[in-house]
């Protein structure tokens, strides 16, 4: 599913695709599709180096089917977040001053977001779709439920025995989910998150950071054998003026395999992004003689 979490203004409040939108849009797909197993191949003999199709093919995950949704936003229905509190305007100030940029390179590894530093995507984040390992597997146990999460290796293990919360001294990243069933639908309360941490977004920590406030409701009802429906309400009155909702199927694709997400193992990108900007600093004072 390649859909933004808000809705583009020209929709207005349209939530679906037209019938004609969604055919060409798989038309594109199958066309990309036709290129994408076609590959080019291209030899240099004094290296012999060889170059088998595109090579963002290999980094990213192309979507099977065109998306209906307009957008992830359900409610308001103009598909976007409500308008920010004062402090979410001052949290979403601080991150337009502390991007990191060719003239702001990264003073520590505390510049970068918990995303990036392989350490989570927050509970939205988390089962948000994504540019790739973006499989979730649902495990029911008796008095349980266990939600595991492709990226970033995370799992979320959920009492559905009406268990209070904990105190609200234990925060957390994902914070404390309680379940409980109404009919066929399972819904999971989620409290106790760690202030300015992760926020609402496809990786968790590139949007204006949630409060300790924050309160996430889901709700998962099976659809069809094949189908899950998905909705997520969040409301987090010290970062957004009201609550909001997002909702999207979750679809059983059979033969997918979760992939070990390893993450810290292979995070090479902020070594290289730190000893480069080291590298950058030493530079200056020699260009300035």
């Amino acid at each position: 599913m390649d859909t933004p979490l808000e809705r583009p203004t020209a929709f207005g409040e349209r939530l679906y695709f037209t019938e004609e939108e969604l055919a060409e849009a798989a038309a594109k797909l199958a066309k990309q599709a036709e290129a994408d197993l076609q590959g080019t191949l291209q030899t240099n003999p004094g290296l012999r180096v060889y170059v088998v199709g595109e090579p963002r093919v290999g980094w990213g995950e192309r979507p099977r089917r065109p998306a209906r949704q307009t957008s992830l936003i359900v409610d308001p229905p103009n598909g976007k977040m409500p308008p920010l509190t004062s402090e979410g305007r001052k949290r979403q100030s601080q991150i337009r001053q502390t991007a990191i940029s060719p003239q702001t390179p990264p003073a520590s590894w505390k510049d970068f977001d918990f995303y990036i530093r392989c350490i989570s995507r927050g509970l939205a984040g988390s089962i948000l779709p994504s540019s790739y390992s973006n499989g979730t597997q649902i495990v029911q146990a008796p008095g349980f439920v266990t939600i595991l999460h492709e990226k970033v290796h995370e799992a979320r293990i959920i009492p559905l025995d009406n268990r209070p919360h904990l105190g609200k001294s234990i925060q957390s990243y994902l914070g404390d989910s309680r379940g409980h069933w109404e009919g066929n639908t399972l819904v999971v309360e989620t409290t106790n998150f760690l202030d300015d941490t992760t926020s609402i977004g496809r990786n968790g920590g590139n949007a204006v950071a949630t409060s300790d406030a924050l309160r996430l409701v889901e709700r998962f009802t099976r659809a069809d054998p094949d189908t899950m429906s998905y909705e997520l309400t969040v409301n987090d009155p010290k970062i957004f003026t009201g609550p909001w909702k997002i909702a999207f199927p979750i679809t059983q694709e059979p033969g997918y395999e979760l992939f070990e997400y390893t993450c810290h193992e292979t995070n090479y990108s902020m070594t290289n992004m730190l000893s480069g900007a080291r590298a950058q600093e030493k530079a200056e004072p020699a260009k300035q003689k």
